[in-house]
């Protein structure tokens, strides 16, 4: 069965943050969430730690310039949120800095509540 495709919902800054990163970066962290989009998951997306098994997803793609990660959650039927996209700046391994999981939390909240929305058949653009 092919399922149908999902729109993308950016939550907060996080289409801006994306487009601020390298064309490389951008075309990958696109083509994983273009998997989300048709309900699979790209190798390359994990499991984000902290949140349980609550549907949140990151991919990590590194180029020259550094490290840069976008979390999205599959955890909504009615799209594909993607809270977050930034650049990795951590001198502590691969731990997500406190303030990138607090700027998740939050907006996971706000994609929770456009979710409500959607459902409740008010549209969101």
């Amino acid at each position: 069965m092919i399922e149908k495709e999902k729109s993308l919902v950016w939550i907060g800054s996080s289409k801006k943050d994306l487009m601020a990163l390298p064309v490389g970066v951008r075309k990958f962290f696109g083509h994983a969430l273009d998997y989300a989009q048709h309900g699979d998951q790209h190798d390359a997306a994990k499991i984000l730690k902290g949140f349980g098994s609550a549907g949140i997803l990151e991919v990590v793609e590194s180029d020259a310039g550094g490290t840069y990660r976008a979390v999205y959650t599959v955890k909504f039927k009615e799209a594909v949120f993607v809270l977050h996209c930034f650049q990795k700046k951590s001198k502590r391994g691969i731990v997500t800095p406190k303030e990138d999981m607090d700027i998740v939390r939050a907006r996971l909240k706000v994609a929770e509540a456009i979710a409500k929305e959607i459902k409740n058949g008010k549209t969101h653009d």
